[in-house]
């Protein structure tokens, strides 16, 4: 076992990649925001998740509630209610995701600095 508790063999960094798959898409990172504080229709999800295209949220949430992340509701009405809320697995990520917000907010421009530096000396 390594010290963050991961099985040193062979599956491990698999394992992480696959993890890390799951949770950097940008569309995962921008649905969490927004059921952060609860259940979300899946009609506002589409209203607030800006850029995301239809085929692309349906795609997200399907693999967020595969991935056990997300659970969905569906609500007998005409036309049927979908509504969608963070498991407790998905609550966990939560904390990781505002430590990279924050990180974001406070380290952003350096990296913004940091590719213009760069650029200037790729020229």
């Amino acid at each position: 076992m390594s010290e963050f508790g991961i099985s040193d063999g062979a599956e491990s960094p698999c394992h992480y990649r696959r993890a890390l798959e799951v949770v950097s898409s940008k569309w995962t990172v921008l649905v969490f925001y927004e059921l952060e504080f609860g259940k979300r229709r899946y009609s506002d999800l589409k209203k607030r998740v800006e850029g995301v295209t239809q085929k692309m949220l349906t795609q997200t949430m399907r693999q967020l509630e595969r991935d056990g992340l997300v659970s969905r509701h569906v609500h007998p009405t005409v036309p049927p209610t979908v509504e969608y809320e963070l498991t407790p697995l998905g609550l966990t990520l939560i904390a990781p995701m505002r430590a990279l917000h924050e990180w974001t907010d406070a380290h952003y421009d350096s990296v913004l600095q940091a590719r213009m530096v760069f650029d200037q000396g790729n020229v």
